[in-house]
């Protein structure tokens, strides 16, 4: 098969505008992510960073009349895509499956260290063909999310466009580093703030310094609960001990949404689930187990699900090992969940906790188990596109390929649809109309 390759020529062609620079790209298939079908072989035109055409391919046929230059990116052997979306990454943490290593990165490592491995970790996301994320918290490495998102915005360092929820909040008491003597003061990985007018300063001290979500941790502590509240179904429950008080979780919701920002709250079991829900929070990270009624309760509020198998299959064998079996059931537990949450018609969107898994690895794994576990491939790769676009409020620059959208465009071989687990293999990535990866 024909290599992807980039052909660049400077002469008289039809443009727009007069000298403007024109990138067509040949499209073996196109998945647009608004049509019911894959496009046969297309032609992309990018200028200015956004796609200007989406035509079916016809020799020599251009956009208007002009002049400028011309480049010719040949991906006929190729499916083309909406560049990927992961709502729920973490450039600042590089794994921890055990305490350890999360001490380890708390304590052994600088801030300045840890945002520059940052700036690798940004780089491979984009590599691996994600052109858009949501970072959730620097675990204790203040807001150096925010000076990495601008980095990148400057281009001083390649990566993709994201949002950030710098250092999130959690209560006193229930969020590492933890056990150490009381008399020996050791960082947190998150901000710490108890009753509604310390928690809604919080957020207004996280937004001043750059935030563009708030993550509140709403839950810990997770156990199988053999008696269940009545009319809780369906079982096994995860149960858990709520952190902040539904007083609480209101007062940062609103604060946060008054300033037009929105609140990811972390909710694995039951309880973190039902409080966060109630008090308007914009998207369940985890979710691990949902009761039925709070399923039927997010459809109606427009909440929206952000499971992370892969990671909680990732990490549950070593915190088993480490004292907490629970994990183990956990992984049964989520799977059955996500299940039930795809039939309730719950908006689910991609996210992947990478960084709570080694960065070395392919994000994209996730793909393969939500499709194990109930969603189709174009259901799975709707998630990680159209929905995450949703989610993020930037369904007017990115998510599909459409004239007038961000040039955000990856490439693979094969067909995702038939099988999802060749978006591990992007081979070529544009963003914002830049290749920063193959096609040269």
């Amino acid at each position: 098969m024909k290599k992807a390759g980039i052909l660049t020529v400077t002469f008289m062609i039809a443009t727009t505008a007069w000298g403007q620079h024109t990138t067509y790209i040949e499209c073996g298939r196109v998945i647009d992510g608004k049509s019911a079908k894959p496009l046969g072989w297309t032609r992309l035109a990018v200028q200015d960073g956004r796609i200007a055409a989406v035509q079916e391919h016809q020799p020599n046929i251009g956009l208007g009349v002009g002049s400028g230059t011309i480049e010719t990116i040949d991906l006929r052997n190729e499916t083309c895509l909406p560049g990927l979306i992961d709502t729920h990454t973490h450039v600042l943490l590089q794994g921890d499956i055990t305490a350890e290593d999360y001490d380890k990165q708390l304590l052994k490592w600088s801030p300045e260290y840890r945002t520059i491995l940052g700036t690798q970790s940004a780089r491979k996301a984009l590599e691996y063909g994600f052109t858009t994320l949501r970072d959730l918290e620097t675990e204790g490495a203040g807001y150096a999310d925010v000076d990495i998102k601008k980095a990148i915005n400057a281009g001083v360092i390649p990566g993709p466009r994201m949002q950030v929820a710098t250092r999130a909040l959690d209560v006193t008491g229930a969020y590492p580093l933890l056990g150490y003597a009381p008399n020996v003061p050791v960082p947190h990985g998150v901000q710490v703030c108890d009753g509604p007018d310390a928690c809604r300063k919080a957020v207004r001290e996280q937004i001043m310094y750059g935030a563009d979500w708030i993550k509140v941790y709403s839950d810990r502590s997770y156990y199988i609960d053999s008696n269940p509240p009545a009319g809780v179904v369906p079982v096994p429950v995860l149960n858990d001990i709520p952190t902040f008080t539904l007083d609480e979780l209101r007062a940062m919701v609103d604060e946060a949404h008054r300033q037009r920002r929105k609140v990811a709250s972390h909710a694995t079991a039951l309880n973190g689930v039902h409080n966060s829900v109630e008090a308007g929070v914009d998207t369940i990270e985890h979710g691990d187990y949902i009761s039925d009624a709070d399923l039927k309760l997010m459809v109606q509020k427009g909440t929206y699900y952000v499971p992370t198998l892969y990671v909680g299959e990732y990490v549950a064998e070593g915190r088993a090992k480490a004292g907490a079996p629970v994990w183990l059931d956990m992984v049964k537990i989520s799977a059955d969940t996500f299940r039930r949450a795809v039939k309730a018609g719950v908006k689910i969107a991609f996210g992947t906790d990478a960084g709570g898994f080694d960065w070395n690895i392919n994000p994209a794994v996730e793909f393969g188990l939500r499709v194990k576990y109930g969603q189709t491939p174009a259901e799975a790769l709707r998630s990680a596109t159209v929905t995450a676009s949703e989610l993020l409020g930037m369904q007017k620059d990115i998510g599909t390929i459409e004239p007038g959208k961000l040039a955000d465009i990856v490439a693979v071989r094969g067909d995702p649809l038939a099988d999802i687990t060749v978006l591990e293999h992007v081979n070529f990535v544009m963003k914002g109309g830049a290749v920063f990866k193959g096609g040269r």
